[in-house]
């Protein structure tokens, strides 16, 4: 019997070290993997519906990645539901089912938002953080806004904080801050920030504008380097800043700018061949996202998504687009 708390106990270590061999890697995951088999009723079937030989598996990319769609009809969850701490929800339109992430020890999630934003960007009291999260903030359950509500708290800055719509009070604190030398990111969905642009407000040039993807149906979908091309003319940047993340996550990669985005050391990225879900592809060859995320300890850490993308040399990875929604890829049959 896999011991939970054990695994747990490395794995926070591992997270607080801010850095893990390939060796500790591989031993971490094929550990969290056999206790997820053995306890997450939903992996488990999916595992012994693709006639896995679990005893089989001594790397990670040999252990089987459930698609994402089961978060949307199943429970992916390691613990009785009374262990839960919170729910997480995907956005969505009206009808749409959304996913469902039950976390079962949210300071999981705390220890590895904190120690990935510090990974990729010091510490957080260096900051004043401007978060421009309209659509987020309009329902509950959005993990992005637990994470950058904690954060905002944390950085301590007194003009750190939340907008929706009162994009005049925004302006206001931007103009507040440019003849500082505070360091400020701003941190918004896509359509939020072209509206912000509409203003003419400029930012700092060694300011952090991070655009967190989503059009939400409010403008006309841009390709990636066209709007952040717009993006850095209007507010007179260098470069955008993205986050990828999502609400099946407890780990986030971050870009420095150009749509290239690093893992945090606890998480990796394979790319999967677009016809043959098994089979991964080389590096530089579009295929399918999968993710392990070590932090998922408590509902699942190897997770088939659908989008597409590629790892460059240095395994630093780009997103391409996503599979058509009507794509299941066999596992159908298990999601009624």
């Amino acid at each position: 019997m896999v011991n939970h708390l054990e695994i747990k106990k490395t794995l926070i270590e591992a997270i607080n070290r801010g850095n893990i061999s390939e060796q500790e890697f591989n031993t971490l995951a094929i550990s969290i993997f056999h206790f997820q088999y053995q306890h997450n009723k939903t992996y488990q079937n999916y595992v012994d519906f693709i006639k896995k030989d679990t005893s089989s598996i001594n790397h990670y990319s040999n252990i089987p990645f459930l698609p994402i769609e089961f978060f949307k009809s199943k429970d992916v969850t390691c613990l009785p539901k009374s262990n839960r701490d919170i729910i997480f929800t995907s956005s969505g339109t009206t009808g749409v089912i959304t996913s469902k992430h039950q976390i079962q020890d949210i300071d999981i999630y705390k220890t590895s938002y904190q120690k990935g934003f510090e990974i990729f960007y010091n510490s957080i009291t260096d900051y004043c953080i401007l978060a421009l999260l309209p659509s987020y903030l309009e329902r509950s359950g959005s993990s992005l806004v637990y994470m950058f509500d904690d954060l905002i708290k944390k950085s301590g800055h007194q003009l750190s904080a939340f907008y929706i719509h009162n994009i005049d009070d925004l302006i206001h604190v931007i103009n507040q801050l440019k003849p500082t030398k505070q360091k400020v990111l701003l941190l918004g969905v896509t359509y939020a920030l072209l509206d912000l642009t509409e203003s003419g407000i400029t930012l700092n040039d060694d300011w952090i504008l991070m655009e967190t993807g989503g059009m939400k149906g409010k403008r006309k979908e841009m390709i990636k380097s066209e709007l952040h091309n717009f993006l850095k003319t209007s507010f007179k940047v260098k470069t955008i800043h993205s986050e990828y993340g999502m609400t099946e996550l407890l780990s986030q990669a971050y870009s420095y700018g150009n749509g290239i985005y690093q893992c945090v050391p606890w998480m990796k990225i394979i790319v999967r061949d677009i016809n043959d879900p098994f089979t991964f592809v080389k590096q530089n060859k579009t295929g399918g996202i999968n993710i392990i995320d070590l932090a998922n300890l408590y509902s699942c850490s190897f997770i088939e998504t659908k989008d597409l993308g590629r790892i460059d040399d240095s395994n630093h990875f780009e997103i391409m687009g996503r599979f058509d929604n009507s794509d299941l890829r066999g596992c159908n049959l298990m999601l009624g």
